[in-house]
């Protein structure tokens, strides 16, 4: 550790140094344009290491931001692979790695980063080669030993994610606009979504298969796709295929055969209790006519169904107000009859009366 040590301290003079000569140039009077021009040759430089594909990154997160960064070692070995790119730095293009590092570091264009978790976790043998969580390191100077280096500029946009912030709107708005779609269309993006669906599905349903079959039979933890449902990934990562190497301790036997049974008597039970074809019958009639009313729904359809229930409450209404009429009229006649019935009974009562 205090060679380490003393090596970063002679490497920090040394670069301090290298960066004091190439800042005392004999052309002292120089134009601050030309000062600005010197400038950008390391913002180009770091571009264009950063656009590279052979520097191997990840990313992080650095005071809940996501950053990109890569390692000290890798960073020297690329440049020891690409020496061409150092001719983009013009006059310093004689500079080593680690003093063009240093540069950028002071230039601001990289920060110096370190691991949030500095112990073994339980069950693993060494640390992560590639930390998820960093936090800034006090010493600003470049070290090969474990050390992270994250980029601070914003990356240019290229053109496709350009393109694709205008298609997003008119995506949006064209899932609202489903419902007016013709019936042709609506069956092809149903199937289409229906199929990326059981797609994913299967695809989970494998690798979790792969994954417990080899970890019962062969004690090892095997993931496919293993950054598919990673919440901070790339699109070239998260369709990564071949599984990380397993670092952790293989699990004991006991434990392999307790899940082992375990998943049997799950199989077991699912066999046992799953539908018979009756309700898998109802069930699907019951979801097709779900799917046949979302599919068969126009605009026009919608506006004669609610004209037809407007028209059919009015005859209703109608219908009503005539019932009540006629039951009034027919109460009002039947109370006249039975007045005028009265009133013969009397007058035949007092005709009797007379006689």
């Amino acid at each position: 550790m205090k060679k380490s040590g003393g090596a970063e301290k002679k490497k920090a003079r040394r670069s301090s140094a290298s960066v004091q000569n190439a800042s005392r140039d004999p052309d002292s009077d120089i134009t601050p344009r030309k000062q600005a021009a010197k400038k950008d040759v390391f913002q180009l430089f770091a571009e264009k290491v950063r656009d590279h594909k052979d520097l191997v990154s990840r990313w992080a997160v650095l005071q809940e931001t996501r950053v990109e960064y890569f390692r000290g070692k890798d960073f020297v070995s690329f440049m020891k692979n690409h020496p061409e790119l150092k001719e983009i730095l013009e006059a310093d293009r004689n500079l080593e790695a680690e003093d063009i590092t240093d540069i950028l570091l002071q230039k601001n264009l990289l920060v110096r980063c370190d691991r949030v978790v500095k112990t073994v976790r339980p069950g693993k043998k060494k640390l992560s080669t590639w930390p998820a969580h960093l936090e800034i390191f006090p010493e600003q100077v470049f070290s090969e030993n474990d050390a992270f280096f994250a980029w601070t500029f914003v990356k240019r946009r290229p053109l496709w994610q350009t393109l694709l912030s205008f298609i997003w709107p008119v995506l949006t708005l064209a899932i609202c606009l489903f419902p007016v779609y013709p019936h042709r269309c609506k069956l092809l993006i149903l199937y289409c979504c229906a199929g990326v669906l059981l797609l994913i599905l299967s695809l989970l349903l494998l690798r979790a298969a792969i994954f417990g079959a080899a970890w019962i039979i062969l004690g090892k933890r095997v993931w496919f796709f293993p950054n598919i449902l990673a919440e901070e990934a790339t699109l070239r990562e998260l369709f990564r295929f071949w599984p990380k190497k397993d670092e952790e301790e293989r699990p004991k036997w006991t434990a392999r055969l307790f899940y082992a049974i375990v998943a049997m008597l799950v199989i077991l039970l699912l066999r046992h209790h799953a539908p018979n074809e009756a309700a898998r019958a109802r069930y699907q009639k019951r979801m097709s006519n779900i799917i046949d009313d979302v599919l068969e729904w126009s605009p026009s359809l919608a506006l004669s169904g609610m004209m037809e229930k407007q028209t059919v409450f009015n005859a209703t209404e109608n219908n009503n107000k005539f019932s009540n009429e006629s039951n009034a009229t027919s109460q009002s006649e039947t109370a006249t009859s039975a007045d005028e019935t009265e009133s013969s009974e009397e007058s035949d009562q007092y005709e009797k009366d007379n006689i």
